[in-house]
């Protein structure tokens, strides 16, 4: 049994963009400390709930600025496969938070249809407007980096969807400061608030299905198998086995059935780079064997 490994690349290919997710960062954190103040000033729940929203893109970018720090850091004797799967842990905390609050935000809509409270629809514009235009010039930064990798791409939409939800925000302010009625910022609450249900959700499931090993979903396990099985030197393969260490660094395992020829080096060499080359698989590990020998294998 030879096992043949790749080294996983310890810095992601995002890390030279870094920079620019920072700066979006703060100005996003900063902005989301000033809408909070300004939900409570002007008692608009509508500012309240893009707040809301708002958090999401701030721990969203959060994250995605670990996910680069942790990729760059090296394994060592203790975490072999090095510290990838915090990202995972902090994405599935972040889901079940937001899920609380967007139940929150539907519940204080629902209050306040009862009896809408007088809105500052004036500061709550400005505040509002203040939004929209950090968020567009977030995007701005972001859009080049966003074909750098997943994550930047992923950050690049945190921040367009939050400044679709500040376009909402604006919207209720203009009906409540031109006509006075009310009902639009529990209104436009509640759809902020339905808003950020189906993106939290398919984040609590990715997440879960990374930690669950699940075979990552950008990675055709039949065409991985056909491909391996079609190697010359290959009678067959089992045991194959592929995951994610977290997004966009994927991991896979095969036990293989060799021919003859060629021999074990040139094998595993042409298995290697077949997968990393044509997969998205950064992480490969073959267990080399004679037809035969996995009737004895014990699997547990």
């Amino acid at each position: 049994m030879e096992p043949s490994k790749t080294q996983i690349q310890t810095v992601s290919a995002a890390s030279k963009h870094k920079k620019n997710l920072l700066i979006v960062l703060s100005f996003s954190g900063a902005y989301l400390i000033a809408e909070v103040i300004g939900g409570i000033l002007t008692n608009s729940l509508a500012l309240l709930a893009d707040a809301a929203h708002m958090l999401t893109d701030v721990v969203g970018l959060l994250l995605a600025y670990i996910a680069i720090k942790i990729g760059e850091r090296k394994a060592d004797p203790s975490k072999t496969y090095g510290y990838y799967r915090t990202e995972i842990l902090a994405a599935v905390i972040n889901a079940v938070v937001l899920l609380g609050i967007s139940l929150y935000v539907l519940y204080e809509a629902y209050q306040r249809f009862q009896n809408p409270p007088e809105v500052q629809s004036k500061s709550m514009l400005i505040v509002a407007g203040i939004g929209l235009l950090v968020n567009v010039a977030g995007m701005m930064i972001l859009r080049k980096d966003s074909e750098a990798s997943l994550n930047m791409k992923g950050a690049y939409f945190e921040v367009l969807s939050d400044m679709l939800t500040s376009v909402g925000v604006m919207i209720a302010g203009v009906i409540m400061l031109t006509t006075g009625w009310y009902y639009a910022d529990p209104l436009i609450s509640a759809a902020i608030g339905l808003l950020i249900f189906p993106r939290t959700w398919r984040l609590l499931k990715e997440a879960i299905h990374v930690l669950l090993e699940g075979t990552p979903k950008e990675v055709d396990i039949q065409a991985l198998r056909q491909s391996l099985e079609q190697t010359p030197g290959v009678k067959g393969v089992h045991d194959l086995h592929v995951w994610s260490l977290t997004s966009g660094v994927n991991a896979m395992s095969a036990h293989i059935v060799k021919d003859e020829l060629p021999s074990r080096n040139q094998l595993l060499k042409a298995l290697a780079e077949s997968t990393t080359q044509n997969f998205k698989i950064s992480h490969t590990t073959f267990q080399i064997e004679d037809e035969g020998y996995e009737e004895n294998e014990i699997h547990l």
